[in-house]
Order: structure tokens, then sequence, then C-alpha cells
């Protein structure tokens, strides 16, 4: 994984946490609620999409013993 996909998830996490944080306060509208809701499924599906590629990588490296460009 490179320092780019990293980034971008720990942000992501991060950004879905505000959103998680934002609706369970409830002191937004109920169309601003859906749109947060959108964008936090927006960014729970980019966010397992990069752990699958991890998890896959992973699996690689355990099966092959040979290196594997995790920068790809």
């Amino acid at each position: 994984m490179t320092k780019k996909n990293t980034v971008n998830f720990e942000s992501s996490l991060k950004k879905l946490e505000e959103i998680v944080s934002k609706l369970e306060d409830g002191d937004i509208s109920l169309e601003d609620s859906v749109k947060s809701f959108e964008e936090g499924i927006g960014l729970v599906k980019e966010c397992q999409k990069q752990l699958s590629d991890a998890e896959l990588k992973v699996k690689k490296l355990l099966e092959s013993g040979d290196t594997v460009d995790l920068d790809s």
C-alpha cells in the first residue's frame, strides 16, 4: 500500500468518524443528515475496498513467500 493510500484511508476514516458524531448529535436538519449519511456510505465503501486490496496483497505475500510490489 502506498503512502497515498494510507493517508487517504486514514483521512477517510477520520471524516467518517466526524460524520457519525454529527449524526449522533442530531443537531442537523433531515436534509443534511441524509447528505451526510450518503457521504458516509461512500467513505465506507472506499475504506472497505482499500482494506480488501491490502488483505489480498498480504495473502499473496504469505502464500508465495515472494516479494510483492505493495506500491501497485
